[in-house]
């Protein structure tokens, strides 16, 4: 049976993985850590705002099963909080051992600390790939879903050094990019005003640091908004390092906006531990994510591929890519919806087919095209690519895409109904 492997246990990995499988193919996923989801162990956030349309596109399209993972162990729903409406928030502490089960029992190989760090290439193409370990992994596709983050050098030399994150480099090692090992330039984004990538956009703190009052009010609502106290350090430069550019709002400047995902996420890249301490019900706060969370975060963006909208790598024949590595994208579900498209296609490559362009007339189509285009000319370097806000939400809502009408989103999918779900390969 032809093999997919896929680099990278991310949300993105995750979802090539599955994809894959589900089209028929026997599917190796190797991950560096011990765990899966990257990103996603600290992250939370589903469902707000164009991110509701994204979600139930993918599900219309039959790729919907770690939607509906994150909807089952969702801590709250349909919340509101500032610049975004009817968000969805996963318990951080539950959704890694659901989705590793899940892989599993779909047939998928997960080989969690399996750090690549060596290919063998010939005529274009990738012919297997080693681990530090000395393992040999032959497949006829890839997908590099190695993300854009680290090792700690990057950090240090575009951000404030190693804030010891979930990424976990100095234990597991520093990312190390499939697409780069086999011999492609990659590219990295740039900020506005000079230096390269970007900050991760939040922080987590330990919920038994934070007064019993905050506690409650978090656990009911699922936010609490702290305003932040005269003379505390402004935060508008800061925001604007973030990744997430749909929280760089003058809300997010002025307060303190926590999340309830299990840990209490606060919307800012990193805040100084003793101005923190300064708000009422942070006067012990501590931090979860990252342990240095008050003098800086991850570094992000450093290390994407050019691909086509099919997301093929340019340069490689059989090699797709995935989440962060396919431009630059921010959150869960935009790693989810281009992960499995990179799946599916990498079956669709061995069997034959032709690739599947997702059509412009889906926001999951358009956010690939639309990015790709603003990165060709340049644009895209200095932007960030979300169906929750900043200027692809925009562009959502100019077009008419985000809706939260399911059966209009039925009818927008239409033919293309459950093809992600429909085996093109016998399987096993």
């Amino acid at each position: 049976m032809p093999r997919v492997v896929v680099v990278g246990g991310g949300w993105a990995g995750c979802a090539a993985a599955l994809a894959a499988r589900q089209a028929g193919a026997e599917v190796i996923l190797l991950e560096r850590t011990d765990m899966l989801l990257g990103t996603g162990l600290v992250g939370g956030i589903m469902r707000n705002n164009g991110r509701f349309t994204a979600a139930e596109e993918m599900i219309t399209l039959g790729g919907g099963r770690l939607f509906a993972l994150c909807d089952n162990v969702a801590r709250h729903r349909n919340i509101h909080f500032a610049g975004h409406r009817h968000a969805w928030l996963y318990d951080v502490a539950r959704i890694e051992p659901l989705v590793r089960q899940a892989l599993q029992e779909a047939g998928i190989d997960v080989r969690p600390l399996s750090r690549v760090n060596a290919v063998q290439v010939a005529d274009n193409s990738l012919q297997a790939v080693r681990t530090e370990e000395g393992r040999t992994y032959h497949g006829e596709a890839f997908v590099d879903a190695t993300g854009t983050a680290g090792p700690p050098a990057n950090c240090r030399r575009y951000g404030n050094g190693c804030a010891m994150c979930i990424y976990r480099c100095p234990t597991f090692g520093g990312r190390v990019s499939l697409a780069a090992l086999a011999g492609l330039k990659e590219y990295a984004a740039l900020r506005r005003g000079g230096g390269r990538g970007a900050l991760s956009g939040s922080c987590k703190l330990h919920k038994g640091s934070l007064a019993p009052w905050l506690v409650s009010e978090l656990e009911e609502k699922g936010v609490a908004v702290l305003p932040v106290p005269p003379g505390l350090p402004a935060k508008g430069e800061l925001l604007q390092r973030k990744a997430c550019q749909q929280y760089a709002l003058p809300d997010y400047a002025a307060n303190v906006i926590l999340l309830d995902t299990g840990h209490a996420k606060l919307m800012a890249p990193f805040f100084p531990l003793e101005a923190l301490r300064r708000i009422a019900g942070l006067e012990n706060a501590r931090f979860e994510d990252p342990y240095a969370g008050g003098t800086g975060n991850s570094v992000r963006f450093l290390a994407m591929v050019p691909r086509d909208d099919t997301l093929q790598v340019r340069g490689l024949a059989n090699v797709f890519c995935a989440g962060e590595k396919a431009g630059p994208f921010v959150g869960h579900t935009e790693a989810i919806v281009t992960g499995t498209l990179a799946g599916h296609n990498a079956v669709r490559l061995l069997t034959g087919r032709e690739l599947l362009v997702l059509p412009s007339t889906l926001a999951v189509g358009d956010i690939i095209a639309y990015a790709s285009r603003q990165v060709d000319k340049g644009d895209g370097l200095y932007q960030r690519f979300t169906f929750s806000g900043s200027v692809y939400f925009e562009r959502m809502q100019n077009l008419e895409l985000y809706t939260t009408d399911r059966e209009v989103i039925r009818k927008r999918v239409a033919d293309l109904a459950g093809i992600f779900s429909v085996p093109l390969l016998g399987r096993k």
